[in-house]
């Protein structure tokens, strides 16, 4: 590359990339602000004292709105009361996280307190995670929403779109490998183990605008490696589907849906010598 094409070639990419940064947030600012706010609402391994809570609430919301000032036009979206929306719901956000929790910990033999969940369950963190970006998403901040949940999913193996629609408790055993797409619809009361894919039948930048992943009414479960297809698929109720299920049609609510895949184990004679 020659002086001169490489003199263009910078210029090109720093227009492009001053471009990109003004409509922007800092991903290192965004997540330092989640981190925040997930220690705040639940704390690891200390606690404040109780005259300080209303100034780490109010720095956190300062934080917040210097992020979106950041990268947002005020005549568009109108950013002080944005905020005031998102921490007017807060309450209600820790409420249903709580619900989360404690239904995890029902559901789970090997957990031990709500605490230990709420703690060091990568489940859980997926949730936290997604009602944040979620109320975000609700509330029309673009880009942000995918950056946190973007960050839970590089931290817990959970891909939660903020777009979808999931009911409380929720309940993600493992985690790993789950998959939730924007459109999808979770009633109450649903359990989701590794490997579960809540997708859409065919990628299509057409069909951007419209349902595209299954609904999932309450009180479902949903085993290991599962993967469920397309907009107007909807598991009934009071459902159970097995491991390893692929699905792209619709089943009645009290359903329970296995892979009919036989397993065959042969045990072999011992050895006569064995047996003598």
């Amino acid at each position: 590359m020659s002086n001169r094409n490489t003199k263009e070639f910078i210029d090109l990419l720093h227009k492009t990339h001053r471009a990109e940064w003004e409509a922007t947030p800092s991903n290192q600012q965004a997540i330092q602000w989640l981190n925040d706010l997930i220690e705040f609402l639940f704390p690891d391994n200390h606690l404040s004292k109780l005259s300080t809570y209303e100034g780490i609430l109010k720095k956190n919301q300062i934080d917040l709105e210097n992020i979106l000032l950041s990268y947002l036009d005020p005549a568009v979206l109108a950013i002080e009361k944005t905020v005031a929306d998102f921490y007017a719901s807060l309450e209600t956000i820790y409420e249903n996280l709580r619900e989360d929790a404690a239904k995890i910990y029902e559901k789970d033999p090997a957990a031990t307190s709500i605490h230990e969940v709420i703690v060091s369950y990568p489940g859980f963190y997926a949730i936290a995670v997604y009602r944040i970006s979620n109320r975000l998403s609700k509330l029309h901040i673009p880009i942000l929403p995918r950056i946190l949940s973007e960050h839970a999913h590089g931290k817990t193996g959970v891909d939660i779109h903020p777009g979808a629609i999931i009911g409380v408790p929720f309940v993600i055993d493992h985690g790993t490998g789950i998959v939730i797409g924007a459109t999808s619809i979770i009633g109450k009361n649903v359990c989701i183990y590794q490997g579960v894919t809540l997708g859409a039948s065919q990628v299509n930048k057409d069909l951007s605008a419209i349902k595209r992943h299954p609904t999932v009414e309450d009180n479902v479960i949903i085993y290991a490696r599962s993967t469920i297809l397309g907009g107007n698929t909807v598991i009934g109720h009071d459902s159970i589907i097995g491991g390893s299920v692929f699905l792209t049609k619709s089943v009645e609510p009290f359903s329970n849906v296995f892979n009919t895949h036989q397993l065959r184990i042969d045990v072999k004679q011992p050895p006569a010598s064995l047996t003598a």
